[in-house]
């Protein structure tokens, strides 16, 4: 199905808005969040990917600040910083001392730009940090939800990383939760969840996949509706085919399928309001 995309305004954000191209309105609204990355080519790709199923999907610019990315963090520096790191072993990316050491060899400066740039990328996940762009989602949420002429009154679901279950403690007009592996679900606080929450995980991503132990026994305690796969063999970032070293397709394949099932259900079946 052919969609159109635009970035857009609303209030004091930027964001970036696809839909199918000749579906009458209304649509059901998803809310995609992109990771530390920014919003950069594979989650515009995910968004029309997604959009192509039938949905208007909004990606909030968490980066963008009164609708203007600081100068660090624009596209083009986090895609360099990337660069760099992708020319390193894997499991040298995540070692201080070895990027210090390989930062040092740049000139000098590319070397304090991408130093810079990783910086700022690298505290977006940061303890403490990720509770501060529930309000930025919130409001994408609402704009779906109650603003936007193609999808006002419609149902509205999210999907991400570990801010996807975050949102879905703190935003009750949200009908569905899709959660692509991170740093795992909140543990503790499965009875704050207002909608259906579905879960994808990677065997090897141990850390991810012991809290998603936690948080299953949570929602199923509290009675709520919950849903997780766990592909065996992949890690964390299988989704994200632009990731030579991450990539899985099997999981890929199968998780989108399910990821579609589940908007079906929780969005499409029940659009119309309430």
């Amino acid at each position: 199905m052919p969609v159109k995309g635009e970035w857009i305004r609303y209030g004091d954000q930027l964001g970036y808005l696809v839909m199918p191209e000749h579906a009458a309105a209304p649509l059901p609204g998803v809310v995609a969040i992109h990771d530390l990355l920014g919003l950069g080519d594979h989650v515009t790709d995910v968004a029309r990917r997604v959009a192509a199923a039938g949905y208007a999907v909004l990606v909030p610019d968490l980066f963008a600040v009164e609708g203007v990315r600081p100068v660090p963090l624009r596209q083009e520096r986090i895609d360099e910083a990337m660069g760099f790191l992708g020319r390193l072993p894997a499991n040298a990316r995540f070692d201080e001392a070895i990027r210090q050491r390989e930062l040092a060899k740049l000139p000098e400066a590319e070397g304090l730009q991408i130093r810079e740039t990783l910086g700022q990328v690298m505290a977006f996940a940061a303890p403490g940090r990720l509770r501060g762009w529930v309000g930025p989602l919130k409001l994408a949420v609402r704009h779906l939800r109650h603003e936007r002429p193609e999808t006002r009154g419609q149902r509205v679901a999210c999907m991400g990383e570990e801010l996807a279950a975050l949102l879905a403690c703190e935003e009750p007009d949200l009908s569905g939760a899709a959660i692509f592996y991170g740093a795992g679900p909140l543990v503790g606080r499965s009875a704050e969840v207002h909608c259906p929450v579905i879960a994808f995980y990677g065997g090897r991503d141990t850390q991810g996949c012991s809290a998603l132990a936690d948080f299953a026994d949570g929602m199923r305690a509290a009675g709520k509706a919950f849903e997780c796969h766990t592909y065996e063999g992949a890690g964390r970032g299988f989704f994200h085919d632009g990731k030579p070293d991450f990539y899985d397709v099997g999981a890929s394949r199968d998780s989108f399928a399910r990821l579609l099932g589940f908007f079906l259900r929780t969005l499409a079946e029940q659009s119309g309001g309430s």
